[in-house]
């Protein structure tokens, strides 16, 4: 009966193992985080299959197996020696900046866990277009979809200052149609996108005579839509492009008087809009927060990464980046830990610590958000690289962290 158990147990082993192989990959490189194609690992490459992604095959492409030893002041030096070097660091620093922030659901967790041990203040390197959302919702809500919904309901499609298929490759085949389908409308910026959202919403409440004949034309086509969906990408609306969102959230809140409409915001890549999440139910608050001596913070215009380091209010900078080897920090004389991609090294060859960590969907497996912010989506490993993760390295270093300042108290 022993024996027959054990067996049972190995079967059962192998059986999961050669799942996991066959289970559909999720690209971790845009946020539609698409789950319709697969890869072929190969001996020295990382093969897409079932489609011609750009972003999907430059990412692969960018994978190596061999895995990079950690930097410290650029000479190669074990990962012990690593993390010590960064626990000082982080010791040391009065006002600590964690940016980047491109990590995974685990990764954000044991973030979230330093920052509050640090009082780091926090924000993404799609900062700034992930507050244009974040502050129109704040300001005056707004009404969203899915993915699905945009698929099987949609019957007009508006697109804000062009088509989105630059950074989103395969964002009208997830919609079920081309981006030439007659149900697929680009809201052109007429001089002013500002100008031309603001005369869209007042046309789409009261029709007005001075509207422009492209905006009267789809007023009308808004209206006569039974689904109308608004898509606009965060990181192509201009400084202070809450103030767009709230347009569009006005046009659409105008449309669900007599038919039904909703938004949808294309961003959150490289793990923002998961970290965003992660931290605003661990926390209550968003990113551009901060655990600090006043309690907890949330500062959307203070707290913006190049404003403190412009100003000289943050001490060192903790930069995470495990998806792709751009962006790299940016230029600065700060003591600087870097998390990232092996590809990053040179980039950042000034920086005190270099940490290589893997990549979640090909070395490591975790979990991101979706763009529409409802569906948390699984990473499969597809290939070893021999790294750690952003969540183990990070739980390392906050327990050196403790255990050094634990030493200094003593």
């Amino acid at each position: 009966m022993a024996h027959r158990l054990r067996r049972n147990a190995a079967m059962t082993d192998i059986d999961s193992t050669a799942a996991a192989r066959q289970a559909p990959w999720t690209c971790p490189f845009c946020p539609l985080l698409c789950d319709t194609f697969n890869v072929a690992p190969g001996s020295t490459s990382l093969a897409l299959l079932g489609s011609d992604c750009a972003l999907a095959r430059a990412g692969l492409a960018q994978f190596d197996s061999t895995a990079a030893p950690p930097r410290l002041e650029g000479q190669a030096c074990d990962l012990d020696s690593a993390i010590a070097a960064a626990a000082q660091t982080l010791a040391a620093s009065h006002q600590p900046l964690f940016g980047g922030l491109g990590t995974d659901v685990a990764g954000a967790r044991a973030l979230y866990a330093l920052a509050c041990e640090t009082g780091a203040i926090c924000d993404p390197a799609q900062g700034a277009a992930l507050m244009h959302g974040l502050r129109a919702l704040q300001d005056r809500g707004g009404y969203t979809t899915t993915l699905a919904e945009v698929r099987t309901r949609a019957d007009l499609i508006v697109c804000v200052s062009g088509l989105p298929t630059d950074k989103h490759p395969e964002f009208f085949k997830r919609c079920g149609m081309a981006a030439t389908d007659p149900r697929v409308v680009v809201l052109a910026d007429e001089g002013d996108l500002f100008d031309t959202v603001a005369q869209l919403a007042a046309q789409v409440q009261q029709p007005r005579a001075r509207a422009s004949v492209a905006v009267a034309a789809l007023s009308r086509r808004l209206h006569a839509a039974k689904y109308a969906v608004i898509v606009y990408e965060s990181g192509r609306l201009p400084a202070h492009g809450a103030l767009i969102v709230e347009g569009l959230y006005r046009i659409v809140a105008t449309l669900n008087r007599t038919t039904r409409a909703a938004a949808l915001a294309l961003g959150g890549g490289d793990g923002a809009a998961t970290v965003n999440q992660v931290f605003t139910w661990l926390s209550g608050l968003p990113l551009r927060s901060r655990a600090g001596p006043a309690g907890l913070e949330h500062e959307p215009v203070r707290f913006d990464a190049s404003r403190l380091l412009a100003d000289g209010a943050v001490d060192a900078l903790l930069w995470v980046q495990s998806f792709r080897p751009d962006p790299a920090p940016p230029a600065t004389a700060l003591p600087c830990i870097v998390l990232g991609h092996p590809g990053l090294a040179r980039a950042c060859a000034q920086a005190s610590v270099f940490i290589p960590v893997s990549t979640p969907g090909l070395g490591s497996s975790g979990h991101l958000f979706r763009t529409d912010g409802v569906v948390l989506l699984p990473l499969h490993a597809v290939a070893s690289d021999g790294l750690p993760t952003v969540a183990e390295v990070v739980t390392r270093l906050r327990a050196a962290l403790v255990t050094l300042r634990a030493g200094l108290a003593a």
